[in-house]
């Protein structure tokens, strides 16, 4: 535990220069304060690698911040040779910061959050440092260790052909039980079509990790067709009610019409079961 800030030696002829936090919102640049008091240092032969946490200013969308990293400063403790390797944390996704090929962050051994968030998590670092060679040249090798995923899935789905090639992009989807997938769903669908939907959804929500639909980027209408329920073999009152049902779900309210879609919904499955019973006896 590096738990002050300043050089710790790992062994003869090798240090860590450590920036420890010591609250949760640091009001300086930390790894500016241990790099002042490297100034001057020579180039001793000595490798020193430093360890730090929090963001870099060239890729903080607010460059203010003043507990940030500069970016300037630490590449210019590089050159000089002050120290020859920035491990860094923070970012949960790999990240290889500037263009001296030294300052990096590993990110997270496993995946934290999807993948519009992190564009490369599950990876630790290999770094080898060559001591024999006065510029101390680095080589960095990334390493995949991460088992799960967050993924996201965004499709049109406007008829059944749709729902059909979502179910076969679901199920070509491997690791299914250390998949965490959610579901950008846009489209205009049948009540028909809408219940295989949901069927569809039901069954894979079983072999995922999780599967959910991603409401906020959602945005899926369900507008019964002409005659889609003049075959069900009702009359009378029912045929009535449900002819009622139909003209709600056509309406602008969308609770309103929500509720009367998943009760026609309902009303197909209930009735495609009824048949099946019927053709098994």
């Amino acid at each position: 535990m590096l738990d002050r800030p300043g050089i710790h030696e790992v062994r003869p002829g090798v240090q860590i220069v450590a920036a420890p936090w010591r609250s949760k919102r640091p009001t300086t640049d930390l790894v500016a304060d241990v790099l002042r008091d490297l100034e001057g240092l020579p180039s001793d032969g000595v490798t020193r690698v430093l360890v730090a946490h929090g963001g870099v200013d060239v890729l903080d969308p607010d460059p203010t911040k003043p507990s940030l990293i500069r970016l300037a400063g630490v590449e210019d403790a590089l050159g000089r040779g002050a120290i020859h390797y920035v491990a860094l944390g923070d970012k949960h996704s790999l990240t290889d910061v500037g263009v001296t090929g030294r300052v990096w962050y590993s990110g997270s051994p496993e995946v934290t959050n999807y993948d519009d968030v992190e564009a490369d998590p599950g990876h630790v670092l290999i770094v080898d440092i060559d001591e024999t060679d006065q510029q101390h040249p680095v080589t960095v090798e990334a390493a995949h260790v991460g088992r799960w995923r967050f993924s996201t899935l965004n499709r049109h789905v406007d008829n059944s052909r749709d729902i059909a090639d979502l179910d076969l992009n679901l199920d070509l989807m491997p690791d299914k039980d250390r998949t965490v997938l959610r579901l950008g769903l846009i489209g205009s669908l049948t009540v028909t079509d809408r219940a295989g939907l949901d069927a569809c959804l039901d069954k894979y929500s079983r072999l995922f990790a999780s599967l959910r639909v991603w409401d906020s980027h959602s945005d899926l209408a369900v507008i019964p067709a002409d005659g889609e329920f003049s075959d069900l073999g009702i009359g009378g009152f029912a045929a009535a009610a449900v002819e009622e049902l139909v003209q709600v779900a056509r309406a602008e309210d969308h609770r309103i019409a929500g509720d009367a879609q998943a009760a026609l919904a309902l009303l197909l499955r209930l009735t495609d079961h009824g048949r099946q019973g019927r053709g098994a006896a």
